[in-house]
């Protein structure tokens, strides 16, 4: 426990944009340049599932030799979906100089290149990266981006799925998507085109405001059989809190795109295990301080995806939760 506590200490000092140390350097020891790393993350400071997000990419560094006071200085940034916030965090960060940026998702890489296209910079968790324009393919980026996409469009189908395999029952299912992203537009149509061979009626909802998205839950809720599917995407992530409440509350079996979800209570994800993937960028920040170009790096595509049951939402919910769903699951929340 002293040992948890000293580390949510830690992060808590960094989650507040200061440069920390870790580990410090021995006093008396000959300083090394100091090299800079941007950080920007689509969420609050507090959040532990990003606390456990940076923690690994700074475990990374640790292990590649970069220690924080000593020849590398991290400055992070936290902003969320208001897009006028974004584009202050992200002028404050170049303001900076830094040698090399971390952004995650679209929603944060999309107004970083708008300032700067200049400052090396590594992303996690993009949706689409090539169709977005950020990079000019996965093999060969180009420019001064490159990363780690979320997933391959496919995976939309497998949530489809998976609802109809945990709730046979369900004929219809209401898709949550970000309407300002085009991967929001590119997973339903993944989705729309596996629903007729499941026997499932698909209606897409745009995720704006609060009220907005009540306003349409409610109304797919009035009648009988439906589940809910919430596609990847930074304003259905920042609305999560409300999204699994919202399924709680009208009964309706869900499936989520990221565990984060079935940590707040929802009941089934899949998607890829976003800590990992923080962990395999710190080797690709490494490579860029140690001069190798974003260009020259290809972007990655995830290697660990991990399908999450909450049991307790289950029972609430009246499932009993397939053995062979169980049998396949990483994890199991009881």
């Amino acid at each position: 426990m002293a040992s948890y506590i000293r580390r949510r200490k830690f992060l808590a000092t960094l989650l507040g944009g200061a440069a920390v140390a870790w580990p410090l350097a021995a006093r008396g020891q000959e300083r090394e340049r100091l090299r800079r790393i941007g950080v920007l993350l689509p969420a609050v400071p507090d959040d532990p599932v990003w606390q456990a997000r940076l923690g690994a990419l700074l475990q990374g560094l640790a292990v590649l030799d970069w220690s924080i006071g000593r020849n590398v200085q991290v400055d992070a940034r936290w902003a969320i979906t208001d897009a006028a916030e974004i584009r202050r965090h992200v002028a404050e960060l170049v303001a900076l100089a830094p040698d090399v940026i971390l952004a995650h998702g679209t929603t944060t890489l999309g107004p970083l290149r708008q300032v700067s296209r200049t400052v090396p910079t590594v992303f996690t968790g993009v949706a689409d990266a090539v169709g977005s324009g950020f990079v000019d393919s996965l093999a060969r980026p180009g420019g001064n981006a490159t990363g780690f996409i979320a997933y391959e469009w496919s995976i939309s189908g497998k949530w489809l799925e998976l609802l109809k395999e945990i709730a046979p029952g369900v004929t219809r299912a209401v898709v949550l998507r970000d309407s300002e992203l085009g991967s929001g537009a590119s997973q339903f149509a993944v989705i729309q085109a596996v629903a007729p061979s499941l026997r499932l009626e698909v209606n897409p909802v745009n995720v704006g405001g609060t009220a907005e998205i009540e306003r349409a839950v409610a109304a797919f809720a009035r009648a009988p059989n439906g589940g809910l599917i919430a596609t990847g995407g930074g304003r259905v992530r920042f609305h999560r809190d409300l999204i699994v409440k919202l399924a709680a509350r009208h009964k309706l079996p869900a499936v989520y795109y990221d565990r984060v979800f079935v940590d707040s209570g929802g009941l089934i994800s899949y998607g890829p295990d976003y800590v990992d993937q923080f962990r395999r960028a710190a080797g690709y920040v490494d490579r860029v301080l140690k001069g190798e170009k974003p260009a020259d790096l290809p972007v990655q595509a995830p290697t660990k995806y991990e399908l999450v049951v909450n049991l307790k939402t289950g029972k609430a919910l009246g499932l009993d939760i397939p053995t062979s769903i169980l049998a396949r699951a990483d994890e199991v929340i009881e």
